[in-house]
């Protein structure tokens, strides 16, 4: 009989597999039951999702965090059901809505285009269950612009963050909060990612937080996170007027036509 192809499968008929399905055998023993996933024991996140945010803001940090020992990852929305990306090319599934949770963990808050950023920083609604959130949370963090939401909620006053290049300026002149460039800072109980694929820097930091270094190393080598990209111009601090002045028009077509 085939069996179908699977990661799972695959995994297990490496060498490193078979390890691995020694570990999986010993953990479904009757004597060494696993709490179930999710369960009571781990850190409860919430992901919060807002018309228009960026696709890898929340997805990316989700990779790390739902790895995590019984971890519960969740999506929230203002309303249950799809919420669209600033491109409007693809939208993720918010599983509860705002008044379905009162606490949290973990919150985290995705960044997005000046459109879903600017509409997030003006709904009252939503910055005052972010601060409600907060007061019983034990970590409140944002990927790029989401540091401003937290910012616009008052959270932020007094603290060291940072957020996406182009908002840094903006972050810094409008509230009472100091620009650290760096891939993400961390600030009392919060902590703050750059741009877009900072946030998976940030969460597998965030799981050391969660966890322990091991953990989150290993997490890591499991998802294969170890980045190499074709060209070296992801550092606005190191990029040409030029090169800043295209990333921008590109990220602002892009969202134009999903609006």
């Amino acid at each position: 009989m085939r069996h179908p192809t699977t990661r799972r499968n695959v995994l297990l008929g490496t060498a490193a597999g078979a390890a691995l399905a020694a570990t999986a055998m010993t953990a479904m023993a009757p004597s060494a039951a696993a709490a179930p996933r999710g369960g009571a024991k781990g850190p409860r996140i919430g992901i919060l999702l807002y018309d228009g945010f960026s696709m890898l803001d929340p997805t990316g940090p989700t990779e790390v965090l739902s790895r995590l020992p019984d971890a519960t990852v969740t999506m929230i929305a203002e309303r249950r059901g799809p919420v669209r990306t600033d491109t409007g090319d693809a939208a993720l599934l918010a599983d509860r809505s705002l008044k379905e949770v009162d606490r949290l963990d973990v919150l985290l808050v995705p960044g997005a285009g000046p459109r879903g950023t600017e509409g997030a920083m003006g709904n009252e609604r939503l910055l005052d269950w972010i601060r409600a959130i907060d007061r019983h949370s034990n970590w409140t963090t944002s990927v790029c612009t989401g540091a401003l939401v937290l910012a616009a909620a008052g959270l932020l006053d007094g603290h060291k963050a940072t957020t996406h290049w182009a908002s840094a300026s903006y972050l810094q002149d409008h509230f009472d909060v100091t620009y650290v460039p760096e891939r993400y800072v961390r600030s009392g109980k919060f902590v703050t990612s750059a741009g877009v694929s900072a946030g998976v820097d940030m969460s597998l930091y965030l799981a050391s937080l969660l966890t322990d270094e091991d953990t989150a190393r290993a997490i890591q080598l499991g998802v294969e996170y170890d980045p190499h990209p074709p060209f070296d111009s992801g550092n606005a601090a190191e990029a040409s007027d030029e090169l800043k002045r295209r990333a921008l028009e590109l990220l602002a077509d892009s969202e134009a036509s999903g609006s």
